[in-house]
């Protein structure tokens, strides 16, 4: 275990958070792997069945305009109350017993993608408070952690539970793990600062896009990491024809994949923290895009060993992309904007992978899935190489506080993150004070 993951784990306030995170993720993972099953068991069809993933993501195209609301209140307490409307809104698909009754799925599916954006814009800029700033990456590397092991874990669960008494105990267990995380968040010791007086809405939206427009350095991590989502996207969007044509198994197997995938992204997710310290976030973002490059050709390959040696590069480079920018993010921006740029950030970085799925599967209509795969490696080593090139170093020292004498060593070409206290990520908001 890291230093950085041993502090985090040692702060108490971090420690009840990671905890409420691994909680909700379990509920959460086991729902939305459910509804889709609920809706082909119901309504025999996979097409509605498939369209239940839509109405979850569907929410992030807006992120921007739904984040604005993060930056409007206390940011603890809208957490514990979104986590709360959702236990208390959970329950309704107790009344589904009919495919006629299905639309309510559907219904509390897009509930569910609403509060995804809220709640991630106002964990992005509460965790600044409770977490030192030097171990911001390790804790958002065990945030995915958490998350990804809930993935490995509660769809399991989940689909045990529906054959074996339907739907209605997987909707009381998520609303249950709802109502335990918001527990452990009145539990947090955060006192917040009242948010400054809102402005109108489309004022607020546009500071947070200025922010990132202002901030070259960071749109640049923005746009590197928009790209490699792309690409992973389009390797999803491939992945029954690995399997098919390139295994030769049946579309199972991409179970077994998936655990692969799984296990590289705890992996990711442990070592990011100690990576961008020791590198910083252009270098973390080159290494992920080599990871990317190699695992898509290694998936390329016929062979089992291969393929499974891919999915895991491609497990451990999604995480440190996502986890360098989520934490250039909260480090970078003044805290009262940090909910709606985090949102805007989510839909320029997310939504390109959504748009990428549609692509890859209408590519291999007229392409072999080999051919995809190997372009797309190709573009992950030219994406490696623009992360290296980066923003203008002078900008983006310039836009950092100066890193103390007892920082870590930076590398020879960038500065390594400095640590930052609660106070200092909250310029802008006023102090958000540790209780």
């Amino acid at each position: 275990m890291s230093w950085g993951t041993t502090r985090v784990l040692g702060n108490g306030d971090a420690a009840r958070y990671l905890a409420a995170v691994l909680v909700s993720g379990f509920g959460t993972a086991a729902m939305l792997l459910v509804a889709g099953i609920w809706v082909k068991d119901l309504t025999g069809s996979s097409s509605l069945a498939g369209l239940v993933t839509l109405g979850t993501w569907g929410p992030t195209l807006v992120a921007p305009l739904i984040g604005v609301l993060a930056d409007r209140f206390r940011r603890r307490p809208l957490l514990i109350w979104l986590h709360l409307a959702m236990a208390a809104l959970l329950p309704v698909l107790l009344l589904v017993d009919t495919a006629a009754r299905v639309w309510l799925i559907f219904a509390v599916m897009v509930a569910y993608g609403v509060s995804f954006v809220l709640i991630d814009s106002a964990e992005a800029a509460l965790v600044p408070a409770v977490v030192p700033g030097e171990l911001l990456g390790d804790f958002n590397g065990l945030r995915m952690t958490v998350n990804e092991g809930m993935k490995l874990v509660a769809p399991l669960a989940g689909a045990g539970l529906f054959a074996a008494y339907g739907g209605h105990p997987v909707v009381l267990l998520d609303a249950g793990t709802f109502a335990l995380a918001a527990l452990l968040l009145i539990l947090i010791r955060v006192r917040e600062a009242p948010p400054p007086p809102p402005e109108p809405w489309t004022r607020q939206l546009a500071e947070g896009l200025g922010h990132l427009r202002r901030h070259a350095p960071l749109r640049h991590l923005v746009a590197c990491t928009g790209a490699a989502m792309l690409l992973i996207g389009i390797n999803g969007a491939l992945a029954y024809a690995v399997v098919d044509e390139g295994l030769h198994r049946p579309p199972e197997f991409n179970g077994v994949l998936g655990t692969a995938q799984g296990v590289g992204s705890l992996a990711g997710g442990l070592a990011a923290g100690a990576l961008l310290r020791r590198l910083g976030d252009r270098r973390v973002t080159a290494v992920a895009a080599a990871l990317l490059a190699g695992g898509l050709a290694l998936r390329a390959a016929p062979g089992l060993a291969p393929v499974v040696a891919g999915t895991l590069a491609v497990g451990v480079g999604a995480p440190l992309v996502l986890i360098t920018v989520w934490t250039a993010v909260q480090r970078e921006t003044p805290n009262a904007l940090v909910g709606r740029v985090s949102a805007t950030v989510n839909t320029l970085t997310f939504g390109p992978g959504t748009l990428a799925v549609l692509a890859g599967a209408g590519l291999l209509e007229l392409v072999d899935y080999r051919v995809i795969q190997l372009t797309g490696a190709a573009g992950a080593v030219l994406l490696a190489g623009w992360a290296l090139r980066g923003g203008p170093r002078a900008a983006w020292e310039g836009l950092r506080p100066a890193a103390p004498q007892d920082a870590p060593a930076a590398g020879p070409e960038e500065t390594a993150p400095p640590p930052a206290t609660p106070q200092t990520a909250a310029s802008g908001a006023g102090t958000a004070e540790r209780g």
